[in-house]
């Protein structure tokens, strides 16, 4: 199967479904990545470049996409970038995708949430992942991401300028997303997972991780 993650900025990705991806790698399915911005308001576009680069060498997707926007400006673009991701849409053809939840505090995370629920609107498999600034999620599909966590935080790592940066005393970004993956993983009923809210999910023994 063909995966397409989408994020706003470098890490976005890691932080909502890696642990997910790396199982789907694991699996023998290709993963593609689409990443909208280079992420300069949190710290210098060329070096998160060079982060999303690192950690792309952990998950091995067939293909890392930028989409060249300006961070935090994605709202006023909204047509241009459904657009720009149905582009993304036809080459692929991808099975499954993940994506932002659009209740969410960063603007660029809802902006992004509701053009992929325009530009998708003929794909089968969409669900929304959540981050640390994600609000009032409850999902109802869960992957089991035991065997993938250390993956996940790896990934995370990676992305070196930005584990500090949460702006909560004493926690890093792994901190937060080891604790949420023990969360969703005792709504889930297994020790680690991610969770995820689906837009529209079909079903197939054939397809299963």
């Amino acid at each position: 199967m063909k995966i397409l993650a989408i994020g706003a900025h470098p890490d976005d990705i890691e932080a909502g479904c890696s642990g997910t991806l790396a199982k789907y790698m694991q699996n023998g399915h290709d993963i593609y990545l689409l990443i909208m911005t280079e992420g300069h308001m949190g710290g210098e576009g060329a070096v998160r470049k060079k982060e999303q680069a690192k950690s792309a060498k952990i998950l091995k997707p067939r293909k890392l996409i930028w989409g060249g926007y300006k961070d935090t400006l994605l709202a006023p673009h909204m047509n241009r970038m459904v657009h720009d991701i149905e582009v993304v849409l036809k080459k692929i053809s991808p099975d499954f995708i993940f994506v932002h939840y659009a209740d969410d505090t960063h603007q660029d995370h809802r902006s992004l949430a509701e053009a992929t629920i325009s530009a998708t609107r003929y794909v089968r498999n969409v669900l929304f992942y959540e981050g640390p600034t994600t609000q009032n999620f409850s999902p109802t599909t869960f992957v089991d991401i035991k065997e993938s966590l250390d993956a996940k935080i790896s990934m995370l790592l990676a992305h070196h300028s930005q584990v500090q940066k949460t702006n909560i005393e004493g926690l890093t970004i792994t901190d937060i997303v080891r604790s949420t993956a023990v969360f969703r993983g005792i709504q889930g009923r297994v020790q680690f997972a991610e969770a995820f809210v689906p837009l529209r999910l079909f079903i197939n023994v054939t397809e299963l991780m």
